[in-house]
């Protein structure tokens, strides 16, 4: 009689209080998140794929388990086969490979789409030289990856597989790199239409300016009437374009360089279909004022930025590319017998510190890469979708790749073998 007492006051307490409940669906989920380290194949499978299915929701359930232990490279591992990025552990953050997938999160959240484009996959080491470094200068960022995680749904797709090289020294020695590639962070809406692009590499200040105004015209474009976005959104293309070109001319007055022609002034306000169609003003006339004075001024900067302006006009933006502890930390690990300082008694950031001049001159690169991706790149993505705003992403980015990365995708050999050279060597060298 006492043990039915007892009983009944545990099936009691455990209805009335949820134990049983809560108990379980922790102990699943935590055995769940175990199961990615199992030694059968099948087992570890099933549980990352779980994983993924949840989502960031999925990644926070595994470091909730494994979080203290990414210093295991099995746990590293199994880390960037959730998120799906190579060295996940810096950055920590989810990204989908399916635009579907990301487009639903993207409503469901009401966040912008971060979408990658690149050459090769984000989730290996070898991948496309700026990929690479967006996972080691951007993606670790303290801030950067706070911005990414809190404000954005990440996505990646390969554009196609990314060339590499292999050197054989004949001692044993071998280098491999990959040779060429390009990519480009575009800003989607929920239904996957482009809002703004980046493309190339900027540094992580210049990145997240460029990420707070892309966000920003998201959710001004959200609010308005499907039938004013076109509208809206030429307008903000024109206005970035005009802003752009300011800077580049402040810039230049700073070095004291004046352009040899005077800088057309961009219309201010750009004329609607709907008004075009009322004035019976035709759409070539429309915009021609407006794409004229663009392209006559973008012509201009080019002209009186030669390579020496271009460095010192990097030099005016250091600070943008500046690389921080976490990413230095990265770098550090992942090549400890150059950089790796532990016991050797000497200062991060001094003289002493191997990596310091490494940083350095890498700075200075990608301060050189975002002036020139700013104020030569991202300009013409304005112009082309300020003409049309509402384009498909695949084409549009096949126009990017084909007019801007000089790499088309009818070209197999990505540039690398010209129709007119000759190398000596039996069939050029080629295997297929």
């Amino acid at each position: 009689m006492l043990w039915k007492v007892l009983v009944s006051m545990v099936v009691v307490g455990s209805v009335g209080f949820g134990f049983s409940g809560l108990g379980w669906a922790d102990t699943s989920v935590d055995a769940m998140v175990r199961q990615v380290v199992s030694e059968k194949p099948e087992e570890s499978e099933s549980a990352i794929a779980s994983l993924r299915h949840e989502g960031e929701k999925g990644l926070a359930e595994f470091l909730a388990v494994y979080g203290k232990e990414l210093d295991n490279p099995k746990i590293r591992l199994v880390l960037d086969r959730i998120c799906q990025q190579r060295d996940c552990y810096a950055s920590q953050l989810f990204w989908y490979t399916d635009l579907e997938e990301a487009k639903a999160a993207a409503k469901a959240s009401g966040k912008p789409i971060l979408s990658l484009r690149l050459l090769g996959n984000l989730d290996r080491d070898l991948s496309c030289a700026n990929s690479r470094f967006f996972r080691v200068v951007l993606y670790p960022n303290t801030e950067v990856s706070q911005v990414l995680r809190d404000k954005f749904i990440l996505h990646w797709e390969s554009v196609r597989p990314v060339p590499k090289v292999t050197i054989d020294f004949g001692d044993g020695r071998q280098l491999e790199r990959t040779i060429t590639g390009n990519s480009i962070h575009y800003i989607l809406d929920g239904d996957g239409r482009i809002i703004d692009a980046l493309p190339g590499l900027y540094g992580p200040q210049a990145f997240l300016r460029e990420l707070a105004q892309a966000e920003t015209a998201t959710k001004e474009t959200n609010k308005l009437p499907a039938g004013e976005r076109d509208n809206y959104l030429r307008q903000y293309y024109r206005d970035r374009l005009a802003t752009i070109q300011a800077n580049w001319k402040q810039d230049l007055s700073t070095l004291g360089i004046t352009p040899p022609n005077q800088l057309l002034e961009i219309p201010s306000n750009i004329p609607t279909a709907a008004e075009a169609s009322q004035r019976a003003i035709s759409k070539m006339y429309v915009e021609n004022p407006l794409l004229t004075a663009i392209t006559g001024n973008q012509t201009t900067l080019t002209n009186a930025t030669n390579e020496t302006a271009w460095t010192k006009l990097a030099q005016l933006h250091n600070q943008d590319a500046k690389i921080d502890n976490n990413s230095q930390n990265l770098m550090r690990n992942k090549n400890p017998q150059a950089y790796n300082i532990t016991g050797k008694n000497i200062t991060p950031g001094s003289p002493q510190d191997p990596l310091v001049s490494i940083i350095n001159k890498f700075q200075s690169l990608i301060a050189l890469d975002t002036v020139k991706n700013q104020y030569l790149l991202q300009p013409q993505i304005y112009t082309w979708l300020l003409e049309l705003p509402n384009q498909n992403i695949n084409n549009f980015n096949e126009l990017v790749y084909t007019q801007l990365f000089l790499t088309p995708s009818t070209d197999p050999w990505l540039g690398l073998l010209p129709s007119d050279s000759y190398s000596a060597i039996e069939n050029e060298g080629i295997t297929q």
